[in-house]
Formats: structure tokens, sequence, C-alpha cells
């Protein structure tokens, strides 16, 4: 029984060798080497040496290890992030210092058709709208400085230029309540009775008249009005107006506001966020929080949603006079890049009944409006101004019924925004609003005494842009909708890739030993016939060589044959 164990030793021995040597041939080890540990030569059928077999497991198991590491880190990310927070020569610094894009700015008049009827016969203002009257907004931001931490400031440089193909006539004639002295009327509501009757006194020299008839270019950009010039001359400088009176006269030419802003390299949670305005961290206009926050996107980039999971986003623009806060609606897509829709929060403009929060707009004993209003006397030069949506879109229905001819449309009248979510980038936008007087009748002063106290509306105004550049929009979608796509395809092709080659070395490998059945069966009879004569002859001396030996398939071949 022990000489039958020492046999099958032997032969554990021999197919270890043999075992060994197939390692080696995987490994592409010289054979030369091999062959010292006694493995049969006339069982390998494959007796090249291979280095290039090394070779490939290496990239194979590199491109294996390259797939797993790609798959489990945000590389692409932060590829991504890299361009788009904002430095000096970085993509997203071209793209912001001079957007390039075709920027609209859209002013719907409404013409007052019976001034007469509404002074002189109680009639309801039957109002026209006249528009749009396009003009073509050519933006660039100036005066550009990067600070330490992590912000930079700027000045906006806008122009304003007409496009006659996309409106209507600009010279037409439109009749609107004369703003200047109605602001002055309801003003002089505050004063004593002698002083009223004086401006009144003043008032009918002039021949004012509570109606002017001007065309749309003087509304918006300015005409000659004795009131504003004496305005200009005498008021304080806080508030004090143009030479000229125009609803958009302070539009064109280098802004006077100094905008600082996050770069993002503190963080994508403030990517886009104002910092400071004018050196302050809060906006002047109002005195209380949270009235006079000023953490909101200027509107070229937000925080992206995809980092900060965040449904409301806030923009600034100084003509709301308040930062206005965009609620998520739903997901959209746009030339095949997903973005997300947000339109103004269902409380903007709530009356103080409903959100308290809201007081802070009309400070001590001042009027509150009802719910749709804004006040921006403050960024109006003091001027009893009111902001709206079109055509008091969501505003309280009183505010509807003294007129005739508006009608609210959401479609036309509504601002939203889509932003690209994981860049914070909008591509489309439209803020939309309507500026109103408030007037106060006055019936100490003559030449108004007529006009009753009513919200006027006057004109609205769209901004936004429809469409990105062709080289802004192809960035964000390789940036997105493909790399979304590509990046997984990349990283488990890697992974798959490098999972083939390895397999394939392996079993091309294997596949040059030859195992057979037919060798296999004749060297287990081998085994056993001499197995059973070292039992036989258990008197002789015990031969401590092997004594089985594996037959070569052919020479038993021959033997058989």
């Amino acid at each position: 029984v022990t000489r039958t164990g020492y046999n099958t030793m032997g032969l554990y021995t021999q197919y270890s060798k043999l075992t060994q040597y197939a390692k080696n041939q995987i490994l592409g080890v010289n054979r030369n080497a091999a062959g010292k540990d006694g493995v049969p030569f006339q069982m390998l059928v494959s007796q090249h040496i291979s280095h290039s077999r090394l070779a490939v497991i290496v990239i194979g198991l590199f491109t294996l290890a390259a797939g797993i590491i790609l798959s489990s880190i945000p590389w692409l990310d932060y590829i991504i992030l890299k361009n788009l927070k904002l430095r000096d020569g970085s993509l997203s610094f071209h793209y912001w210092q001079k957007p390039g894009v075709i920027r609209l700015t859209k002013v719907y008049i409404f013409n007052v058709t019976n001034p007469d009827g509404f002074l002189m016969q109680g009639e309801k203002p039957k109002l026209q709208e006249i528009g749009p009257f396009v003009y073509r907004e050519d933006m660039e931001k100036v005066n550009i400085k990067f600070h330490e931490n992590g912000t930079v400031s700027y000045q906006h440089k806008k122009i304003l230029q007409f496009v006659p193909e996309l409106s209507v006539n600009k010279e037409e004639k439109i009749t609107v309540p004369n703003i200047p002295l109605l602001t002055l009327s309801t003003q002089s509501n505050n004063l004593g009775y002698w002083v009223q009757k004086t401006i009144s006194l003043l008032l009918s020299m002039s021949s004012y008249k509570p109606f002017v008839t001007i065309t749309a270019d003087e509304l918006v950009f300015g005409y000659d009005d004795k009131l504003v010039a004496l305005a200009h001359q005498f008021y304080p400088k806080r508030k004090r107006p143009a030479e000229k009176m125009g609803l958009l006269i302070n539009r064109n030419g280098t802004l006077p506001e100094v905008h600082n802003i996050y770069t993002g390299t503190t963080g994508m949670h403030e990517f886009g966020l104002l910092a400071k305005l004018n050196g302050k961290d809060t906006l002047p206009f109002w005195k209380e929080a949270p009235c006079n926050a000023l953490r909101a996107s200027e509107g070229s980039f937000f925080p992206p949603r995809y980092f900060t999971k965040a449904d409301v986003v806030h923009v600034y623009d100084k003509d709301l006079c308040r930062i206005l806060p965009m609620q998520y609606r739903r997901s959209v897509s746009k030339h095949g890049i997903s973005a997300d829709l947000f339109t103004p929060t269902d409380n903007i403009f709530e009356s103080v009944d409903v959100d308290p929060g809201n007081k802070c707009y009309c400070p001590g004993n001042e009027f509150c409006p009802p719910k749709g209003l804004q006040n921006i006397s403050p960024c109006q030069f003091d001027a009893p101004v009111y902001l709206s949506f079109p055509h008091f879109l969501d505003a309280d229905p009183k505010l509807l019924e003294p007129f005739e001819g508006l009608s609210a449309d959401r479609e036309k009248h509504q601002s939203y925004f889509k932003i690209q979510p994981k860049l914070g980038v909008p591509v489309e936008g439209k803020i939309r609003a309507q500026l109103n007087l408030k007037v106060d009748q006055a019936p100490y002063v003559s030449s108004v005494k007529d006009f009753p106290s009513i919200i006027f509306p006057i004109m609205w105004v769209e901004e936004g842009i429809d469409d990105l550049t062709p080289t802004i929009r192809r960035w964000i979608y390789l940036a997105t909708t493909f790399a979304d796509v590509a990046c997984p395809l990349m990283t488990y092709g890697f992974i798959f890739l490098g999972t083939c080659v390895i397999l394939g070395v392996f079993v091309n490998a294997y596949k040059s030993l030859v195992f057979t059945k037919e060798t296999i069966e004749i060297g287990m009879k081998n085994l056993q016939r001499r197995s059973s004569a070292y039992i036989y002859t258990s008197n002789r001396f015990i031969s401590r060589r092997d004594t089985y030996t594996l037959l070569d398939l052919n020479e038993e071949e021959n033997e058989l044959n």
C-alpha cells in the first residue's frame, strides 16, 4: 500500500509540474526553465516563447481597471465644472463676458382711445395694445475684476437698437397718461391745501393735461417735459430723474451699478449668485428682510439644480426692484438639451393679508397693494409706479374691472426660465412685467381733478432670449446630453473589453496543452498496470525514480496500430 501511495504521489507530482508549465505558458515564461521541472516535452503543443502574451494581459488588466475606476468616480463632472467656473480665459468666461446671444426687448404700450370719455363722461378707459416695439440689446460686461474670495466684480454695458423688421411703426402716435403730472398731483395730496392750490395755479398756467399724445419711441427713450426738467435740477441726487421723461431712458451705455458675483470656485451652491451690489450685501431699496435680500442670480448663471436639489431659484433685475423667486415646474427639452422649467412662485405678489412677509415692501403707513402688484417707487425716483404681470395676470380681479381691452394670457404673459440642471445655464428665458401708475385723485389740482383714483397700466415689457449661439448650444449638448450617453458606454466598454482580453488569453493558453480523452485513458491504464506490478514484486528493490510516465498520444496510436 505504501508503494502504491508513493506511486500516486509521483503521478500527482507529474500533474503538478504540468500545471506549473501551463502557468508558465500563460505568463510567457521560458520553456527551458519549465523543462527543468521535468515536464514531459511531448505533452506540449505550443512550444514557442510569447513575450507578447504578457503584454496583452497587462493591457487587459489596465483596460479593466480603467473602466472600474472611471465608472466609480465623477471624472466627467470634474472636467465640466473646471470649464464651467468663471476664470479668466475659461470657456464659461467668454460666454458670460460677451454672450453674443440675440437678446430682445419688446415693448407693448396701452393706447387710450377714449381719454375725454373717461374724464368727462365716466367711461371705462378703453385700452388698445400697440406693439411690439422691438429693440435688440447688445450687452457685455466691462470693468471686470476677479477677487481672492472667489467673486468677480463688473458693470453692464448695454446698447439698445431698434429692429424695424420685427416692430410696428415707432412713429405712430399713442395717447397715454401724463406720468410726471399725475405723479406730482398724487404726491401733492400729502401737502397742505394752499400748497395744492399753488401747484394747481402753476399747472393751469402751463396748460398741462392729464393725457399726452406722443410716439412710442418718445415714451421709451425720452421726450422733453418741464416738470421732469425741474425735478432733475432741484431734486436730491438719489431721487433725481433724467433730464427727459422716458421709461427706458437709462438703459443705454455703461450702467452705474457694480455687481459682484460668486465664480463657483468656493462651491457650486453659490455659483452665479450676487455677493454684493454697489459694495453692499443687501438691496438698497428696502430696509427690512426678506425684502432687501440679495441672494439671487443676475440671469447669466444659476447654481445647478443637479447639485443643489433646490426647487426655487431667484433672479435679480433692477427694473423689478426686488429679487424674483421662480418655482420649478417640470422638466422640458430644447434642441435635445434637457432643461428645468421655472415660473414665478404663486405667492410672489401676494397681498400682506395672506402673506405678511410682503409687508416690508410697504413700510410704515404706506399703501399696501392688492394681490398682483409690487411697489417699485424706490427704483423710479419715488414716483408711484407699481409692477405687475402683463394684463394683470394672476392679480386681484378688481384691478381689471375699471378697464376695457385687457385680457391675460398665460402663454403670452407669464415669465419663465428654462435652465439646464447640470450646468445652471439658461437655454431660454423671458421676464415679462407691466408698469402701472397709481393715481390718487387730487380734487384741489384743477387740471387733473376729474382723474379718479386708479391703478392705470402704461405698458408692458418682455426681455429675454429665445436661443443660444450655436457654439454655446453645441458645448452644452456635448457636456450634457451626449456625455450622459457616451460616458457610461465608454466606461462599461472598458470593463467588457478588458474582461474579454484577459479571458481570451487564459483560454488560448490552456488550449495549447493537449488533454485528449484517449491520452488520459491510456495514461490511467498504464498507471494501473504498473501499480499492480509493484505489488507483486515487493521483494525486489524499489526504484526511487518515477515509475510512470504519461504517454504521447501519437506513440500510443502507433503501438495500437
